[in-house]
Order: structure tokens, then sequence, then C-alpha cells
């Protein structure tokens, strides 16, 4: 019989991932497998479990949790060749990948979406430093600001309390003097904010990457540039109309690698969670995980 592992992380979606258990172990005994479940208790855990499935020959792998669940998952899965099919069930609070795949947000919808899931798509991943992302990589003040949003903002606010955060840096606009590599040209920018990202959907917009795919082999790099008093009011709607990459302050770059430098100290986020210090050295990871969906 086939084998499948379901990695949940209970605490995901204020515990409500755990409320869920049952009906998710039901859907995938329903397609075939004899299922184990594996419940995380600490940073890492995913990762570990991922690597074990694949180890042990497993076929499938379903996450259950956050963002920062279904990125250890991936992790774990990314750096083996003899990967199982994945899913997951998003529980967290922004959830761009599902967004992205098309996976309903609400749990019930999401187990729904998991039983009709029959069809095999490789999608990309990408690789920051020695770290794998889904979603994006983001660096400067607003980036740095979501380290901010504590576990009981984003219960009660979803993904308006990063947005909050964020707007709290706006007043401030500090630019930082960037270096970007890419495709043996280099580009110098004094930059507010950097977004790297692999699908259409980033920070809970769905309409920022508008030509992104899950298997185009590119990442999608958006540089802000110092924003003044005008600016700043007219770069929201950019966003809501698909247009940001337009924007007269936005210098937009679509690549499949990328180096980035600076002369200061800046922290970087990589799927919600803290990550690297610069330099970074970004590559795509074409068609690398094999997504069983809808």
């Amino acid at each position: 019989m086939k084998q499948a592992m379901v990695i949940l992380n209970p605490s995901s979606g204020n515990e409500a991932a755990n409320d869920y258990k049952a009906e998710i172990v039901e859907v995938v005994s329903d397609k075939g497998y004899n299922v184990t479940v594996k419940e995380t208790k600490k940073q890492d855990d995913a990762t570990a479990f991922a690597e074990e499935a694949v180890n042990e020959g497993y076929d499938y792998v379903v996450g259950a949790g956050g963002d920062g669940t279904i990125n250890e998952v991936i992790t774990g899965l990314a750096k083996y060749d003899n990967q199982p099919l994945f899913s997951f069930v998003p529980f967290g609070t922004v959830n761009d990948f599902a967004r992205a795949i098309g996976i309903p947000l609400k749990p019930k919808a999401a187990i729904a979406w998991l039983k009709e899931a029959d069809t095999e798509q490789r999608v990309d991943i990408g690789k920051v430093n020695d770290r794998y992302f889904v979603n994006v990589v983001a660096l400067g003040a607003v980036a740095e600001a979501t380290y901010d949003v504590g576990v009981e903002q984003k219960t009660r606010l979803g993904p308006l309390a990063y947005y909050i955060e964020g707007a709290k840096t706006l007043a401030e606009n500090k630019i930082y003097p960037l270096t970007f590599k890419v495709g043996g040209e280099t580009i110098e920018e004094e930059a507010f904010l950097v977004i790297i990202g692999m699908t259409n959907s980033i920070a809970g917009f769905e309409r920022i990457a508008t030509d992104a795919k899950l298997d185009d082999g590119h990442m999608h790099v958006f540089i802000v540039k110092k924003l003044a008093g005008f600016d700043i009011m007219t770069v929201l709607p950019s966003v809501l109309a698909g247009e940001f990459k337009d924007h007269e302050k936005v210098h937009y770059i679509k690549t499949n690698e990328l180096t980035i430098e600076s002369t200061q100290s800046l922290h970087t986020n990589i799927d919600g969670d803290e990550g690297d210090d610069l330099p970074l050295h970004l590559t795509v990871l074409p068609k690398h995980i094999r997504l069983l969906k809808k």
C-alpha cells in the first residue's frame, strides 16, 4: 500500500490545524494511502519529518500549517531528487503559496480541495544562500517591521497586522544603498524596499507580480526607490491595478539568478520569517517540487 505522511503544526491557525487533523487524515486515506501523522513541536521539526519521508520512501507528503511550516516541509523535500508528491492545507496568516496555487484559505474548503487534488505539476522554488523559499524574500525597513508582529496580532487582525507594522515605516522612509548583480550587469540603486517574489501573490496581494507563474523559471524583483509624499498615495493603487512593476518609483527585474550586496548592514525576511543578512545570492530551482493539485 502507498505511504503518506501528514506533517501538522498543531499550533497553526490559533491551534485550528489540530482540530482538522482527523479530516485531513481521512481524505488522504481515501486516496489509497496508509497515513502516518507527525506533529511539530519546535522549529525545523517539519523539515526533519519531510527528510524522513524522503529517506523512508514515502509516496506523498501533506503539510498542514502556516507559511513557516510549509516552508520547512518544502525545505526538507527540496534537498532530494527522489521526492514524494506534495500538497498542503494552509493555516497561516497570509498563505501566499496557497493563493498562488488556488487552494482555498478556509480549512473546510481547503480539505475539500485536497480531496480532489489529482494532478501533478512541477513547480519552481527559490534558493537564497543556503535556504529555500517558495513565496518571497524581502529587505528594507518594511520587511524588518514584520518581525514585530506578534501571534495575538496575527490571530486578531490576519494579514492586516503586517500592513499596520509596515505602514509605520513609511514616515521614516529610510533608504539603503544596494548593488544588484544580474545577467552580467551591475545595478546600483538607493532602495526603500526590495521584494523578490516567486509567485503572483506577495503579502496577500495577488496582483503584484502579475506575470509570475508557478513554473516560469524566474523570480520577480521589485526595487522600490525613495518615496515622496505623493508617491506613497500612488503605490497602493498600482498594486491593486496590477501595475506595480510599471510604477515610476519601481525598478522591475525578471531573472533566474541574482546577487544583492550593500555597504550597510541589512536584514531580510524569507517567507515571513527572519532571514539572512546581506549579501544574498538567489537562484531559481525550476520545476523542483512535485505538487499534487486540483
